[in-house]
Formats: structure tokens, C-alpha cells, sequence
């Protein structure tokens, strides 16, 4: 009964005044696109989005995964977001089932509990972004991890390799696991060497599926002068190399989850002392081979401690695969609560002090709504007008803000821009200013300037922008 509960609080705070809040600004307009064109069949692409950081493509996963549900919505973008925020939910009661049988009943509820009530996974839930889905395919990505080596069964090892395959796709961070479940599977592949064809058969399939789920991107970069691979080995060969920066980049990365997870600024010696505690505890459970949550620890422990080779900046969603793994180690250990009355009313403050920290950061209790795909459509209609029926170009003023979301719109009405990257020039562009001073004649973003010698021909002030229409001179 009480994980029933649970999940309609998961479902309420997840869908509550959804579509005022939903966020859709230029990455999930670009997704939007890319997906409409999957749908009509007019593109099927191999690579996925860019990270922000380095320009390394991530796998094409995530569009093909969340197609669907714009279909369903018939083509409105609130359709994917609802997608996100129905797996957000999902995530709370499969990561109950899963926790309940692989470590206690007691664990599963108080986890499913923190993911239900965390502000970082409730936010990741109402908008329609790549990372969002990863706290939830890191959760099955362990779940059949353990199952292969718990049972030796072939088709957990099948998918095993397909769901670490999917939760690579989503984001790169999900490498930062990747190193200690190998090294658990190597050990579990000589150990099992004296049943060689089994095993064999197992670990091939295991292989097989993740370079088979993996294969548009591995084509891409072979095509392509293995241009992902290089750009991802310079983004850590630029990453920090000392000891001491190591050092800060792990102590700082632990920080950070805390402070995301529970929306809360801990004292740093307090961070020191956790995660000793968590290494002491590592250490001893290694020993109980029965407990599985010894695996939940060795990842986690490992993925921050490759994370420390990174020293790009620390946002919500790099946490993505550590989130599932931290609230079931708190959860763990906080369950021998149960023992007794001290114990159990400790526990009851706690839950208490994590809801109300939480609670702080729910926007829709407060705020209006920002009505972003409403605002997109709207003034996309407006450009529909003001275009007619010539070619057009578009840009943006500042740089960082970005057209996607309005061209969604623009492309379900056929109004497609011209080609910036292959320099196609018409005789009109439309540029969307969102802070003043807007550099329009003259400016130094090339996407204007492309335009070449222009004069501005009218001005409209719509929905908070203004919209410039630019011919030449």
C-alpha cells in the first residue's frame, strides 16, 4: 500500500501543471525537429545529440526511444516531455521492484521514497531531454548486470550489453561506470572459465549486443576519421592532470550530488567523513558475498572517482547515473533505522528534513509558468505571416539563443529555413532578439552577417522579442 502512496505523489509532482512548465527552448526544438523527421520518414540519423561540452555526439538512442510519444500527441512537443515524466514515474516503481528483490524491501521503499520527493528527479522529469532518461536505464543497466552474474542466464547477459549500450547513448557520463563493471566481469569471466563454452557463449552475446545497439555511432566515427573518439580523448587530455586536482575534482563531485540530491550545502569535513564511511563500508561488504548491494557501492565509488578526471563544470543532469545508485546506498543504510524506537524516530525527521528541503525548490507551487511551447508556436505563426510564401533565413540575437524551438513550429507549417551551414542566401531574414542591444547591422554573429551587405526593412515587437526583418541593401 505504502508504494502505491508513494507513486501517486511521484505521479502528482511529476504532471502537476505540466505544460506550463515544461521547458522547450533550443535543444528540445532541434530534437523536436529530428524526430518529426524520423516519423515522416524523411531522415533516420546515426548520431545523436552533441554534448555541451566538446562537441562528442552521443548515440541516436534517445530520438527512436521517445519517437512514439510524439506520434501519440500528434506532432505537439508536449508529447515527448509527457513521455520523460511517464518513465520518470515508472522508474519509481520499477526501482522499488528491483531493490526489493535485490536487496530488502526496506531499502526499496525509502529509495523509491527519495526519488519520488527529490527536486533533481522530479525536474528532469518535465521536459524532454536526452539525460533525463538516464537515471532510469542506469537503475536496469545494474538491475541486469547483477542478474547475469547472479544466474549465469544468457538473456541477461543479452541485456546487459543492450542496456549499457542505451544508457551510454543518453549521456557519456554513464562511462564513468563502465570501468568498474568491467572489472566485476572480467573477475566473474575467470572465475567461470572452467564452464568455458557457457561462459563464452555469455560474454559474446554480452559484446555482440552492445557493439549491435551501439552500431550507427561506431559507423559514424569510422566515416568520419574517428572524429567523436578524438574529440572525447581531448576533452580529458585538457581535463586537469595533478593529484591535488584529482583530489579536489572527487571530493568536489561528491559534494555536488549531495548538494543536488538533497538541496542542501554540507560542511565539507562532513563530505570528508561520508564518503570514508562509504569506502569503510565498501571494503566490508566485498566480503558479504550474498549482499548486492556491495555492486551499487563499487559503481558508485568508481564513477566518482573517474569523474574526477573531469574538470569541466558539475551541472544536475552529469549526476545522472550516480542519483539511482546514491538514493539506494542511503537508503540501505538508513533501513537499519527500523531496529528500534531512537532509530525509527530518527528516520521519520530525516524523511521530514528531505521533503521540506525538497519542497523548497518546486516552482509550480509558486510561480506562473514560463508556457515556453505555447510562446514557440505563437510567435512561429507570427513569422508564418511575415514570411509569405518566399525562402527565408533566420537568426537569433544573442548568439546563445537559439531558433529551434520556433523553427518546430515553422517546419509543421512547411516554412523551412534556408541552409545556414551550406551558406544559403535568400532575400529576407528574420532575426529574433531577446536582450537589447540587439547587434543587427553589423553584427559579430556570423549568423547575421552571413546574410551579407542588409538594411533593416521592419521592426515588430511580439511576445517579449524583438523580430527584425532584414533585406539587401
Amino acid at each position: 500500500m505504502g508504494i502505491i502512496i508513494i507513486l501517486f505523489i511521484a505521479v502528482f509532482l511529476r504532471f502537476y501543471r505540466f505544460e506550463e512548465f515544461i521547458t522547450f527552448l533550443g535543444d528540445q526544438g532541434r530534437d523536436a525537429i529530428i524526430i518529426k523527421r524520423i516519423l515522416t520518414a524523411e531522415h533516420f540519423p546515426a548520431i545523436g545529440a552533441p554534448t555541451s561540452i566538446g562537441q562528442v555526439y552521443l548515440g541516436p538512442f534517445y530520438y527512436y526511444f521517445i519517437a512514439p510519444w510524439l506520434l501519440i500527441f500528434r506532432f505537439n512537443p508536449v508529447g515527448p516531455a509527457f513521455g520523460v515524466g511517464f518513465f520518470s514515474c515508472l522508474y519509481v516503481l520499477i526501482n522499488y521492484l528491483i531493490i526489493k528483490e535485490l536487496i530488502n524491501k526496506k531499502t526499496a521503499f525509502l529509495s523509491s521514497l527519495f526519488i519520488a520527493f527529490s527536486f533533481v528527479m522530479i525536474d528532469l522529469s518535465r521536459f524532454s531531454w536526452n539525460p533525463n532518461l538516464l537515471p532510469f536505464f542506469t537503475l536496469l543497466s545494474v538491475y541486469f548486470f547483477i542478474k547475469s552474474l547472479k544466474t549465469n542466464k544468457w538473456y541477461f547477459f543479452s541485456l546487459s550489453g543492450a542496456f549499457l549500450s542505451f544508457s551510454l547513448q543518453l549521456h557519456y557520463v554513464f562511462l564513468f561506470s563502465l570501468p568498474a563493471i568491467f572489472l566485476i566481469y572480467l573477475i566473474n569471466f575467470v572465475k567461470n572459465l572452467k564452464n568455458f563454452k557457457k561462459t563464452i557463449i555469455n560474454y559474446s552475446l554480452l559484446i555482440i549486443n552492445f557493439f549491435v545497439f551501439s552500431s550507427p555511432l561506431l559507423i559514424f566515427d569510422l566515416r568520419h576519421n574517428f572524429l567523436n573518439s578524438k574529440n572525447f580523448i581531448a576533452l580529458f587530455s585538457q581535463s586537469g592532470s595533478t593529484f591535488q586536482a584529482k583530489t579536489n575534482n572527487f571530493f568536489d563531485s561528491f559534494y555536488f550530488l549531495n548538494f543536488y540530491s538533497f538541496n542542501l550545502s554540507i560542511n565539507k569535513i562532513f563530505i570528508y567523513g561520508l564518503i570514508i564511511s562509504l569506502f569503510i563500508s565498501a571494503i566490508f561488504l566485498i566480503r558479504k558475498k550474498t549482499d548486492n548491494i556491495r555492486y551499487f557501492l563499487l559503481i558508485f565509488i568508481f564513477s566518482l572517482f573517474f569523474m574526477s578526471f573531469f574538470s569541466g563544470p558539475r551541472h544536475p543532469h552529469y549526476f545522472g547515473s550516480l542519483y539511482p545508485l546514491y538514493f539506494v546506498i542511503i537508503a540501505y543504510f538508513l533501513s537499519y533505522s527500523f531496529d528500534s524506537i531512537f532509530g525509527k524516530l530518527t528516520l521519520i525527521l530525516f524523511i521530514i528534513g528531505f521533503i521540506f528541503l525538497n519542497f523548497q525548490k518546486y516552482p509550480y507551487f509558486k510561480f506562473k509558468g514560463n508556457n515556453q511551447i505555447s510562446h514557440s508556436k505563437k510567435v512561429a505563426l507570427f513569422l508564418k505571416d511575415k514570411i509569405g510564401k518566399k525562402s527565408f533565413n533566420i537568426a537569433t540575437w544573442p548568439v546563445d539563443f537559439t531558433e529551434d524551438n520556433y523553427l518546430y513550429f515553422l517546419e509543421l507549417e512547411n516554412k523551412k529555413p534556408a541552409n545556414r551551414q551550406k551558406i544559403e542566401i535568400t532575400n529576407q531574414m528574420f532575426v529574433l532578439c531577446a536582450k537589447e542591444p540587439c547587434q543587427i547591422i553589423n553584427s559579430p554573429s556570423w549568423n547575421i552577417s552571413m546574410f551579407g551587405e542588409s538594411k533593416i526593412d521592419k521592426i515588430w515587437n511580439y511576445e517579449g522579442l524583438k523580430i527584425y526583418k532584414l533585406v539587401h541593401k
